[in-house]
């Protein structure tokens, strides 16, 4: 049966005051003019109506995102990287968000996964006065925002929970402009404070936890080089339980005394699919078309990663969990990815057959394990561009070095051109993942361990106190992910 069209609402008014209005206008002049619209001019710079009658919260978003120039790191479409509801996927299926709408603590984990700094404040944790300091705050500056989750109800208006940004703060009156993103529904609208403070103190039936507000600013620098947890992938729940639960109670009920004893209690309890949740940050990004290669930024940023991960396997902890890996770990099981498929594990297959043959043991049965693998473009006279897969394999004591050419078909050139001949890219190693973990994991992680010495010898290899700069922010970042995926969970249960 098909549904009756609507062409807006009528803004119930008061308690609303319409922005467009006359008396809007008044307000918008004193607002401007005591210095409380400032963020303002950023949102509605940006500002969009959202595409979907459940997607308030993915074009709040959105809007906010774009408004503080945050990268999203690919493309919207065409050659252009732009934020919109269509690529806000990370921690809840689109399809779902279509038909069911985004809870406050997903879209909260969900800015943070955006690369946005965030701060979440549900109604049973914040006063009207620490709302409104906070409102002022953003309102004063082009550098935070503030989206409110609010009920409806309190303004007389029809539907039930929304998501919109908050552009501005009138001091004298004590209202908030919302600029709501239904806009097919309502035009951007001046209301009291106290009732925002009010339709913000509800309960959503979805979740049964009070709706509230969240201010969302820029981090200083890139907040992940080169490691992310990956809310898309179904492997974050055992993770999850994994990293927050399990540890600490296999911490409490194992009976070790030395360090490599308990790195392999841990890695023999991860989760089968542990490799998936932690992945690579892949931001450099080869045009589609034209064979253009890196942009100066994607180069700077390639060296960067390489230096971190470079710093991950500097550290004492690597050294360790590597020699674990090497006496328990198959041939190129170490590879990051549990798809067979990948290039990284076919070129650390390929270099360890390599390895073998160049050593006379292509029949051993003990066969090497690729510590680490590298891609190279370099020009062939005559030939064209070439690949170059270079990797290190290990056998015992022994190490291996291995370049294989594979040579690109002309199909395949465009996507490689000269500037590119000496670039490397450095793909993680299953050691080096297991190593950002267990670096990644809360101090108090380890307070389980029963044995004193070996307490502190362990809490002094996962210190972060003594990390280069670069890696501390890596592995505090993913600390802050974590946190957000247990929030999360426990929200969703």
């Amino acid at each position: 049966m098909a549904m009756a069209s609507l062409y807006r609402r009528v803004l119930p008014s008061p308690p609303a005051v319409e922005f467009a209005s006359e008396e809007g206008k008044g307000l918008f002049a004193e607002a401007l003019q005591s210095g409380t619209l400032q963020g303002f001019f950023y949102l509605i710079s940006c500002f969009q109506t959202q595409s979907e009658p459940a997607f308030c919260g993915l074009a709040s978003l959105s809007v906010v995102l774009n408004a503080l120039s945050i990268d999203p790191g690919r493309q919207w479409k065409g050659p252009w990287r732009w934020f919109d509801e269509s690529m806000l996927d990370c921690c809840e299926p689109l399809d779902k968000v279509k038909a069911e709408g985004i809870t406050f603590g997903k879209l909260a984990c969900l800015a943070h996964c955006a690369g946005a700094k965030v701060r979440s404040f549900r109604a049973d944790q914040a006063t009207i006065h620490d709302f409104r300091d906070h409102l002022v705050r953003c309102a004063s500056s082009q550098d935070y925002h503030l989206i409110a989750s609010y009920h409806r109800k309190p303004f007389q208006q029809t539907g039930t929970g929304h998501f919109s940004p908050i552009g501005g703060y009138h001091a004298g009156r004590d209202m908030a402009l919302i600029l709501d993103v239904a806009r097919f529904k309502y035009p951007p609208h001046w209301v009291p404070l106290p009732l925002l403070w009010e339709a913000m103190n509800t309960t959503d039936e979805a979740t049964g936890l009070l709706r509230g507000f969240m201010l969302i600013s820029r981090h200083t620098a890139s907040p992940s080089l080169l490691y992310t947890v990956s809310c898309r992938d179904e492997s974050w729940k055992s993770m999850a339980k994994y990293c927050m639960e399990d540890v600490p109670d296999l911490l409490k009920n194992e009976s070790v005394d030395n360090v490599p004893a308990l790195l392999s209690c841990l890695v023999k309890s991860l989760p089968a699919n542990a490799g998936n949740l932690i992945k690579w940050v892949i931001e450099v990004r080869r045009k589609e078309e034209g064979g253009s290669g890196l942009s100066k930024e994607e180069k700077e940023r390639l060296i960067l990663k390489e230096m971190i991960l470079q710093q991950v396997r500097d550290t004492e902890l690597f050294r360790l969990v590597r020699e674990l890996q090497y006496t328990k770990q198959p041939c190129c099981s170490c590879s990051y990815s549990s798809d067979d498929d990948s290039f990284t594990h076919i070129a650390a297959t390929v270099c360890c057959q390599g390895a073998a043959l160049l050593t006379g043991n292509l029949l051993s049965k003990d066969g090497f394990c690729c510590r680490e693998t590298c891609f190279k473009c370099v020009q062939v006279d005559g030939d064209g561009l070439t690949t170059v897969v270079t990797g290190t394999a290990v056998s015992g004591v022994n190490e291996q070095s291995v370049d294989i050419l594979l040579p690109i078909s002309p199909l395949e050139t465009s996507a490689f051109n000269s500037n590119s001949s000496n670039e490397v890219v450095k793909y993680p190693s299953r050691a080096d993942i297991l190593t950002v973990l267990l670096l990644a994991l809360h101090p108090s992680t380890w307070v389980g361990i029963e044995d004193k010495r070996l307490k502190a010898e362990f809490q002094s290899l996962v210190s972060t106190d003594n990390l280069p700069d670069d890696l501390k922010r890596e592995i505090l970042h993913l600390r802050r992910q974590l946190h957000y995926v247990k929030a999360w969970k426990e929200e969703v249960h």
